[in-house]
């Protein structure tokens, strides 16, 4: 069997990894990602019910968080490291010593510079993968030292990025800009998007949303609805403080995006944006009147089923996907 980097890199049996997501990626999801072959990964305030603003206390849910996956699984898994900006540094600096002190076997880093935490988890013997938007972005974080890059498009939820390049035009891009395994984010959900992300030059595909409505995750079951009853447009783009995200069209996003159209304060929207946030849809079920990270593949989800169901459909249908890739690109060969 032809070998594949990343899963070298990881010891994983499939180069699939489930995207952190905030209030949703606990150890029960996690667990079953890394069971069936994939990596699983322990988002922000994991299998939390309440928001915590105790740096030390949410440094211990984290660790506990940790020990509940390693008691489901022995397989690898990661933790997700948010960088942050201000006060919120002081709490990616104790997440990053949790990680450290149990001994993790991959940190997957997002939003914020690959020159804050990459030493001190290399040091440790923890395999970095750094999320970015951009080829600029991909090259920054090689040259820093990541084992590897995680590049999100526009399709993303949740998408923290500064630009709108989608998966299709970032992939190949990145490819032809750093030399270390590549992973795509955005619009995956299926054999044919794992197909597709390889195609363009992917070493393995990133996947939250299609896991974020699984029996397995911690979404609420409201949300997990409001999902599946979505179409092909069911998403929209809010731009939050310069950055972009892709969230579930509902009140929420509607209000917001009036607020913005009539000029509200950057004040104004934050506060909106607290009041209305992804704890309060997640955790606390309003699914209509609060934000829900969410990308575009979720027109194509269409039931709440096992997160082991997502990867073993995906390596069942691979074949024919392959087999009508390889019909009909015939002409070019």
């Amino acid at each position: 069997m032809e070998s594949n980097r990343l899963c070298e890199l990881l010891r994983i049996r499939y180069p699939v990894i489930q995207a952190p997501m905030n209030w949703v990626s606990g150890a029960p999801l996690v667990a079953t990602v890394s069971n069936a072959g994939g990596l699983g990964t322990l988002g922000p305030n994991a299998g939390a019910t309440a928001i915590e603003t105790d740096v030390g206390l949410t440094g211990e849910r984290l660790r506990n968080q940790i020990r509940e996956t390693r008691g489901l699984t022995a397989k690898p898994f990661a933790v997700n490291i948010a960088v942050g900006v201000g006060t919120g540094r002081q709490y990616s600096q104790r997440c990053v010593e949790v990680a450290i002190e149990e001994g993790i076997p991959v940190a997957v880093v997002s939003v914020g510079g690959p020159d804050v935490y990459t030493r001190a988890l290399k040091g440790a013997g923890i395999t970095v993968l750094h999320a970015v938007s951009t080829a600029r972005h991909a090259r920054k974080a090689a040259e820093v030292g990541v084992d590897g890059v995680i590049c999100e498009g526009f399709e993303a939820g949740g998408h923290k990025g500064f630009t709108e390049l989608t998966t299709f035009a970032l992939i190949p891009m990145v490819a032809d800009a750093v030399t270390i395994p590549i992973v795509a984010g955005g619009g995956i959900g299926d054999a044919r998007g794992v197909l597709a992300a390889m195609a363009l030059g992917a070493d393995g595909v990133y996947m939250g949303t299609r896991f974020m409505v699984t029996r397995e995750s911690n979404t609420h079951p409201s949300v997990k609805d409001a999902v599946v009853g979505g179409d092909d447009t069911c998403t929209t783009s809010l731009p939050k403080d310069m950055m972009l995200a892709r969230d579930l069209k509902n009140r929420f996003t509607e209000n917001y995006l009036e607020m913005k159209a009539a000029g509200a304060s950057p004040k104004e929207l934050r506060e909106y944006l607290n009041e209305h946030s992804q704890f309060h849809a997640q955790a606390g079920g309003d699914a209509e009147g609060s934000e829900v990270c969410c990308g575009q593949v979720a027109g194509l989800i269409k039931d709440v089923v096992g997160a082991a169901e997502v990867i073993q459909e995906m390596v069942s249908t691979m074949p024919s996907s392959v087999n009508r890739l390889t019909s009909n690109i015939a002409a070019f060969l």
